[in-house]
């Protein structure tokens, strides 16, 4: 069986786990190419307007596998920490992808449900029993499948905390090289580029962010490049715990950084019309405001222009380099 895996979303995540384990189940892993113009075209058509710009690329990009695999795989990850949960459009996106799925002539979904809220060992026999049901695997052939996994995944994680960006480690993910980047001086800025992978790491959404920012001479720090365990111990310093597992991350990364005083700004990439991301800026601009550490917040979709983000980015790193030289001495 040849499996698609949409390149939006969790791939950023949960790539090298993924993989690995539909690999160990007999299946030829296929995944969508980068971000383009016709795909998200086709999600933008096909998908509710009051979606988020990442799920509507999710839906172009299961377009764009529809001819090459037998079947796409799309999991509801319903949460992936005891007590808590992740975005609400990850709970329905089987259901949301199922519901199109024969006008789009789209291949059949395979969607085993990831739980962890209740207790860890759920999500453990979810992935066996799925490994079974659909793959017709042997309990220990789907265990050993599901071992190689959490190993490929740990690899990855180990050397994004060494600090690769996952455009570094995953395949073909850069939608264009760094043109240029100047030399780095002793001085130079570090920027912290927080987000939800999805969000960051898509080149085409997000104009090529990540390039124009290293274009600037600046140290870019993200999130995956800080163990899970701090940013949730992070996390912790918020007057009410976060219900999203994915939101509280954030959070963990801005109050990690500017507690140690890791970054001279930071730059905050949220999607229109994302409801945790709406409630967590409050909560991060305050941050922000608290430690004197600048703030730019970029909202994307699908109507974002290149020249404003441009004009902005530019803007953002002069005043952090003003910010950086010493005061002239009279």
């Amino acid at each position: 069986m040849r499996v698609g895996i949409p390149r939006s979303l969790l791939y950023y995540k949960y790539l090298p786990f993924w993989k690995t384990f539909l690999a160990g189940c007999g299946a030829d892993v296929e995944t969508s190419p980068l971000t383009n113009k016709k795909i998200l075209s086709w999600g933008v058509e096909v998908a509710e307007n009051e979606l988020c710009v990442p799920v509507k690329a999710f839906y172009g990009h299961c377009m764009a596998l529809r001819d090459r695999v037998d079947a796409l795989f799309v999991p509801r990850v319903v949460s992936v920490e005891e007590r808590a949960y992740t975005c609400p459009k990850f709970l329905g996106l089987p259901d949301m992808i199922a519901a199109v799925a024969n006008q789009l002539e789209l291949p059949p979904l395979l969607t085993p449900k990831l739980s962890q809220r209740e207790k860890p060992s759920e999500f453990k026999w979810a992935l066996i029993n799925f490994a079974q049901d659909e793959f017709g695997l042997s309990k220990l052939d789907a265990v050993a499948a599901l071992d190689a996994a959490r190993r490929a995944q740990k690899r990855y994680q180990e050397s994004l905390v060494a600090g690769h960006k996952p455009l570094d480690l995953l395949p073909a993910s850069r939608l264009n090289r760094t043109r240029w980047r100047p030399e780095r001086t002793e001085g130079a800025k570090r920027i912290g580029l927080l987000g939800h992978p999805y969000n960051i790491y898509d080149g085409y959404i997000t104009q090529n962010l990540i390039a124009r920012l290293e274009e600037t001479g600046a140290e870019l720090v993200v999130p995956e490049m800080t163990d899970h365990h701090v940013l949730m111990n992070a996390a912790t310093d918020v007057p009410k715990q976060l219900y999203w597992t994915y939101e509280k991350e954030i959070m963990g990364a801005i109050n990690h950084w500017t507690e140690n005083r890791l970054v001279d700004g930071v730059v905050y990439v949220l999607a229109f019309a994302c409801g945790p991301d709406s409630l967590v800026q409050v909560l991060i601009e305050h941050r922000a405001r608290q430690y004197k550490v600048p703030l730019m917040a970029l909202t994307i979709d699908e109507h974002s222009g290149e020249a404003g983000l441009v004009t902005r980015i530019e803007a953002f790193t002069d005043m952090l380099m003003r910010r950086k030289k010493p005061a002239a001495v009279a």
